[in-house]
This record gives structure tokens, C-alpha cells and sequence, in this order.
């Protein structure tokens, strides 16, 4: 999801890095659904699966919720029924018993409902890695994410350039990322995974 700036520079990243990019933009929420329902049945063959998502998302009472290009939320009490929640995600990609699921979402921006409601909260909420796992944030939970001066958020520009570095471990990758957007942001934003990975990755082999 996202707009086609930021869209094309993760895929450029991700098929150079080997990954078969399957790329929906300005999706409806079926659509999300069923991009979900198909990417969990390809992760059965086998694989490192990578869901990246960015665009809007709220935290409603713990739980993280992916807003679709169609959604009509006008009160917290819609949000359930109008976006789909990450869990599903996380779900679906466990389901498939393959060998590890990176999860990455850029969509922690501010939850419109916090300022009248007791249960929203800013940024997305933090959620537990399952094994063989990880998901990342292109901020710490609770905060809310910079948008960037260029075609791309901050943080999808410098993942897409880190990804690109050989001999990197997954965790390293990451791990630069966050001191970069820590940088260019004077200490506004910080990236933050969630980990319960067991092997080892890269995306460009040592």
C-alpha cells in the first residue's frame, strides 16, 4: 500500500535483493484482504515471507488496524468493522509454516480518534513477534512517524538504500536504519522491531 513513489522504491529494493514483489497500491479493504488471504497461501511453498505496509493505521484498545483507500471511519467504535487488523497478517503468514516472516509497518501516524476517546491511543501498539518472526516499525510504538521531504517516508528511504548493502544480517539491517532515521529525524523518531528470529537472514548474501 502507500503512494506509487514510495511503492517503487521498495520494490526495486526487494526484487533486487531476490524477493518476488507482489505490489498493490491504493487498495479497497477487500482487495487488502484478499492480497493477504493469497500471499499466505504462496508462504506455504516454502520461503522467507516480507509483508511491508505503508500507509495509515490506528491503535484502538491494543490493537493495530491497517485503514484501507475505502474506509469511511468516522468513530472509534467503526474502526473493527472498516479496516483490517494486523493480527490477521501476523496470522496468515504463521499459519503457513514456513521458515521466517518479516513484517514491516509504516503506518503510525496519528490515531484522529485519540483526543475523544479513553481507549485510542497515538502510534500503533506494540505486538509480539511469533517464532521465526519479526515486525518491524517505522516507529516506536505509541509514536508517530515523520512523513519525509522526499518521495518516499524517511524510513522506507533508508530501508530501501540499507537493504542494498551486502553481508548485512536482518537484525543489522535494521539496526542501521534506526540509527539513520534517529539522525535525519534530531532524535524525533526512532524505528523498533519486535524479534523471535531463530536463523539467520540477509538480504544481499556476505
Amino acid at each position: 500500500s502507500g503512494g506509487k513513489g514510495t511503492a517503487k522504491g521498495k520494490m526495486e529494493a526487494l526484487e533486487a535483493a531476490g524477493f518476488s514483489v507482489a505490489l498493490h497500491t491504493d487498495v479497497d479493504q477487500r482487495t487488502l484482504l484478499n492480497a493477504v488471504r493469497d500471499f499466505g497461501n504462496q508462504l506455504r511453498q516454502g520461503g522467507v515471507g516480507l509483508f511491508y505496509f505503508a500507509g495509515h493505521g490506528v491503535q484502538v484498545r491494543g490493537e493495530n488496524y491497517l485503514v484501507s483507500t475505502d474506509s469511511d471511519i468516522r468513530n472509534e467504535d467503526e474502526v473493527a468493522d472498516d479496516a483490517v487488523n494486523a493480527s490477521v497478517v501476523l496470522e496468515k503468514m504463521q499459519s503457513a509454516g514456513n521458515r521466517m516472516n518479516l513484517i514491516i509497518l509504516d503506518a503510525c501516524r496519528n490515531n484522529p480518534f485519540a483526543v475523544k476517546s479513553r481507549s485510542a491511543s497515538s502510534g500503533l501498539a506494540n505486538m509480539s513477534a511469533p517464532s521465526g518472526s519479526l515486525v518491524a516499525y517505522s516507529t516506536a510504538p505509541g509514536s508517530v512517524a515523520s512523513d519525509g521531504n522526499g518521495k518516499n517516508g524517511l524510513y522506507t528511504e533508508h530501508l530501501a538504500k540499507t537493504i542494498r548493502q551486502p553481508g548485512l544480517p536482518v537484525e543489522e539491517v535494521f539496526k542501521r536504519v534506526r540509527a539513520a532515521v534517529r539522525k535525519d529525524s534530531s532524535n524525533q523518531q526512532t524505528p523498533w522491531e519486535n524479534t523471535a528470529l531463530e536463523g539467520q537472514f540477509y538480504f544481499w548474501a556476505p
